[in-house]
């Protein structure tokens, strides 16, 4: 299943960086998701139900909120997706890893749809807008150790 994200969203943004490390290690390091914590300080905990795959779902803490997610879509180690639900917010999130010469280059983007999202839309922009430089920000500065 390709899962994109939902561009007619009232709250949808990207981000991109190079990570100096092979696109292997990058998918390594961001979908081991139990892992997540130990890297990325904006998520608090996570539980998974099962390996890695379409269908998988977790459920993580992520500021004030706990999001149920399930992974969509899942070709290594070019692209993840998966779809969550918190507080009345549909999203989709999708992370894409190009190899360059020595780097990769990821990709992410993420959509928030639903009622909450419309009516806070600035907040929840300038939330996502952070939240995707700092998932970013964290996953290089794992994938580089």
């Amino acid at each position: 299943m390709s899962t994109a994200i939902n561009t007619l969203a009232p709250v949808n943004g990207a981000a991109d960086g190079e990570i100096d490390a092979a696109p292997e290690l990058a998918w390594d390091v961001l979908t081991a998701l139990e892992s997540w914590p130990s890297w990325n300080p904006d998520i608090r905990s996570i539980a998974v139900d099962s390996s890695l795959r379409e269908g998988t779902t977790f459920r993580w803490k992520a500021g004030p909120a706990t999001i149920t997610s399930t992974v969509r879509d899942v070709d290594a180690p070019r692209r993840i997706a998966w779809t969550g639900k918190t507080l009345g917010i549909r999203a989709v999130h999708v992370y894409r890893f190009e190899a360059r010469e020595g780097t990769t280059l990821v990709q992410t983007e993420e959509s928030y749809d639903g009622l909450v999202a419309r009516l806070f839309r600035g907040l929840f922009q300038k939330t996502l807008d952070r939240g995707l430089e700092s998932g970013l920000a964290h996953l290089k500065t794992e994938a580089e150790r």
